[in-house]
């Protein structure tokens, strides 16, 4: 298997499926090369239904090169209400075109302002808020520019037609339109970890051994190469000196979650384990749930790669894997796990839960591990025990309070895709469907074999 990249690897993603050269090539050129359209799952009553039942107006809004986050702080600004009241189903990039549901909660449609770079469409009401999760997955269009290799498409397409358990018979090559079925290992992509500094899952694992200071100096310190000299200089002052004031003066003002830590070391004196945790609970919530769940996602991920390695199958079961069922609620044409639906794969069940695999009734798992997690067995439950073993980790350390305790669940190990494919001399665009929370990135990494941070 060809080796991933070095910033891969730091996050548990060790391969490539495909042996294949990579395309290259430039993505996000321009934001209309990254188009992405919720499939929604979220049902609205019309327009005009009782305000008082269903306060909450529910629009479709395309956006160009806009931050969810900050189009949304834009749109309660020049509303003039609390950014509380606008929410939405899931966050987007900002360099794409994106079309997504959003509500705003007590509003009238023709209160809606017109913002650049923002197409509102009223779409009806609801009695409570979209919430982030309320789709069923995402629709990409995403062209690639400048490609060195083009011709790479077709070998890269076979290798990850054989992964998904398809048969291969040579994808087409040249220019024009082709479609295949592929699949990819589910990793979560590097952007859940930090593209540019990958160190989410660190403070995570730290905060799950109870290593308070260890966590904040994975976070606070811990310089990486990839950030700027006056950053990298701040960060490795703080690691030879824990001179929490002299941090401050050192500091970027950009970096103001560090800084609020830095802030209350000052105040608490930074003297033991007590003062480092209580300087990790100023963070946001959010952050603080997002350091957990990327441990998770790196466990999950190295879980994925001892996979790979021991060449055990992905669009099937061995004995002592965990299957979990469809969604039966799942939208047609894309197939959904449902992860509370579980079965454990014994000798005399095999066969039968093949066949169901093989006809998207059923997906391998493995955990997102937690208080409630159950290993497998097998050899499937020996690389699971084995990479937390390696991490220092057990479930019952997620029983921790607050925003850091997690019971986990279980998540496909295998994510396929119906894929299109259009050549047009060396700009390639690629059109699919992914389930909510697999990674578009996670595909296109196998056609460009290029740096994370170019994705």
């Amino acid at each position: 298997m060809r080796e991933a990249h070095p910033i891969e690897r730091a996050v548990g993603i060790d391969h490539y499926v495909s042996d294949a050269e990579g395309i290259g090539g430039r993505l996000r050129d321009r934001p209309a090369d990254f188009r992405v359209t919720e499939l929604e799952a979220f049902d609205a009553e019309p327009v005009d239904a009782d305000v008082g039942a269903y306060p909450h107006l529910v629009c479709r809004v395309t956006l160009c090169n806009w931050d969810t986050n900050d189009f949304a702080s834009t749109l309660s600004d020049r509303l003039g209400i609390s950014r509380e009241r606008v929410s939405w189903a899931g966050t987007k990039d900002k360099r794409a075109v994106t079309t997504q549901l959003f509500s705003v909660k007590d509003v009238d449609p023709d209160d809606l302002p017109e913002i650049d770079g923002a197409d509102i469409e009223v779409i009806g009401r609801a009695g409570r808020p979209v919430l982030f999760g309320d789709l069923a997955g995402n629709g990409f269009e995403i062209t690639v520019r400048e490609t060195d290799r083009p011709d790479a498409v077709a070998a890269v397409t076979d290798d990850l037609r054989a992964f998904a358990g398809g048969d291969v018979d040579d994808f087409a090559d040249g220019e024009g339109s082709t479609e295949a079925t592929v699949g990819v290992p589910n990793y979560f992509g590097q952007q859940r970890f930090g593209s540019r500094r990958p160190v989410t899952h660190e403070v995570g694992l730290a905060i799950l051994r109870e290593d308070w200071e260890g966590a904040v100096m994975a976070y606070v310190g811990n310089p990486h190469e990839r950030e700027p000299e006056r950053t990298r200089e701040a960060r490795a002052y703080i690691d030879e000196t824990r001179d929490w004031q002299g941090a401050l003066d050192r500091l970027p003002r950009s970096l103001g979650y560090e800084r609020s830590i830095c802030h209350r070391l000052v105040d608490n004196g930074g003297d033991d384990a007590e003062d480092f945790r209580a300087a990790l609970e100023e963070l946001p919530s959010n952050l603080q749930t997002l350091f957990v769940n990327a441990a998770q996602s790196y466990l999950f991920n190295r879980i994925l790669s001892e996979r790979l390695e021991r060449d055990l199958p992905f669009d099937r079961p061995v004995e002592g894997d965990v299957v979990c069922f469809s969604d039966r609620d799942a939208p047609e044409g894309l197939p959904l796990p449902d992860p509370d639906r579980t079965q454990r794969v014994s000798e005399d069940r095999l066969r039968t839960v093949e066949r169901h695999c093989e006809r998207g009734r059923a997906f391998v798992t493995v955990p997102l591990v937690g208080t409630e997690t159950e290993l497998a067995d097998g050899e499937p439950g020996e690389i699971e025990r084995d990479v937390l073993d390696e991490a220092g980790v057990e479930p019952a350390d997620f029983d921790l309070p607050g925003e850091w305790h997690s019971e986990g669940t279980r998540r496909a190990i295998l994510v396929r895709t119906d894929l299109g494919v259009e050549r047009d001399g060396d700009a390639v665009t690629f059109e699919f469907s992914l389930p909510k929370g697999s990674y578009a990135t996670v595909l296109l990494r196998e056609y460009l074999k290029r740096d994370p941070e170019a994705l």
